[in-house]
């Protein structure tokens, strides 16, 4: 029990000092920032895993590392669904961290709740093993066929509470409630943080499966899930654009989760007490240690995105993708108050626009046929940003 008591006041820990050393003043993160404090993170995990590798065995330590890599990797997965509910929600720039660290605690708080409730079910029905074989398979189906393109952010929860309760479409700093037209209402920060939230649940229903694929130590499957989400926040700003690279990776997360739901229905099998299977009787069947499954995810994983960042059309992708994001982002003039961040944004699309304008042929008749609205926003970013700079010109020589 002192085991788990330190543990949870540890995570515990880091979230408060996340949220008062780097949240709780809205600012938008350099590069630098991200860099440190993700590898920070990323540290803290490693220096644990070798903490339960030397006191608790190398069983212990093995599956620790499998169930960290898959859950950090289906993390990443789960960033490009946030990026997009992000920018649909129009989040100022200053105050995405907060909407993160938010997903992040309640994603904690729910996932630990499923790691109680699948540790009591394996516990009391071996038949939940093949529950949890199904719904990776499933799920592994459902990424060969998903590109992350809509995710429905305006969910149930979000249209429910724009119809019950007064709201705005009108961001006022980072307060989840202001005063629109002499009424208390709810802003748009409140209600990306329930969309995040009812998105981080549909994410629970296949990282937890997925780990107790590879452990039913609950122990491990907690600190592994905890320390696979410290961090993520800071990784959103490290990668950002990289995102759109990876055009491969939900192959490879398929191939992981895929491989770990036949590992889930032979262990089953070999676990059986259904009365229509073998009689009820164990079914002796072959099966996958944690150390090969281990070698398998790195595998899968360095190949998928070793192939995403040599793709040229992932760069393409990327460099197009990149490009309306920072031209949106430039011409809406709630995205930040931040003159610096500004100008960062513009910099970053010039060299965007100058990619976009050099792509192969291929490519550009694939990714920009029959839109002229990036072109578009090309020419009105410039001619603001034209405009901008004579303001402050005048202002100086004035």
């Amino acid at each position: 029990m002192w085991v788990w008591a330190v543990t949870i006041a540890g995570i515990a820990g880091l979230l408060l000092f996340d949220y008062v050393f780097h949240v709780r003043k809205a600012h938008a993160p350099t590069l630098r920032e991200a860099a440190i404090w993700s590898s920070i993170y990323v540290g803290i995990a490693i220096l644990f895993g070798v903490g339960v590798w030397l006191f608790g065995g190398h069983q212990m330590g093995t599956e620790y590392f499998a169930g960290y890599i898959t859950e950090k990797a289906l993390s990443v997965d789960n960033l490009f669904v946030f990026l997009v509910i992000i920018a649909s929600f129009r989040v100022p720039r200053e105050d995405q961290q907060k909407v993160l660290l938010f997903g992040i605690t309640f994603a904690l708080i729910a996932r630990s709740s499923f790691i109680a409730v699948g540790a009591a079910m394996i516990n009391t029905f071996a038949w939940t093993f093949y529950l949890f074989g199904a719904i990776l398979l499933i799920t592994a189906v459902n990424l060969l066929r998903s590109d992350h393109e809509d995710p429905d952010a305006d969910n149930f929860i979000i249209r429910a509470a724009k119809r019950i309760f007064h709201t705005t479409d009108h961001y006022d700093g980072d307060k989840l409630f202001t005063i629109h037209n002499g009424r208390r209402a709810l802003t748009p920060m409140l209600l990306v943080m329930v969309a995040i939230g009812g998105t981080d649940l549909l994410f629970a229903l296949d990282s937890i499966p997925a780990i107790f694929g590879l452990t039913q130590n609950v122990y491990i499957v907690f600190t592994a899930t905890a320390f696979s989400l410290m961090g993520l926040r800071q990784l959103y700003f490290l990668i950002d654009g990289l995102l759109d690279r990876l055009i491969y990776l939900s192959y490879g997360l398929a191939v992981i989760l895929g491989f770990i739901g036949v590992k889930l229905v032979l262990h089953a099998l070999h676990e059986n007490n259904l009365p229509f299977i073998n009689n009820g009787e164990h079914v002796d069947v072959l099966e996958v240690p944690t150390v090969v499954s281990l070698l398998v995810i790195l595998g899968v994983l360095s190949v998928t995105v070793t192939a995403s960042l040599l793709s040229a059309k992932g760069k393409a992708q990327m460099v197009v993708k990149g490009a309306r994001r920072h031209a949106e982002a430039y011409l809406d003039l709630e995205y930040t108050a931040d003159p610096q961040e500004r100008e960062r944004v513009y910099l970053k699309l010039l060299d965007e626009e100058a990619a976009v304008r050099s792509l192969e042929a291929k490519y550009a008749d694939e990714m920009l046929a029959d839109d002229d609205s990036l072109l578009e926003m090309f020419r009105r970013a410039h001619a603001i940003h034209d405009d901008h700079r004579a303001g402050r010109a005048d202002d100086a020589n004035s």
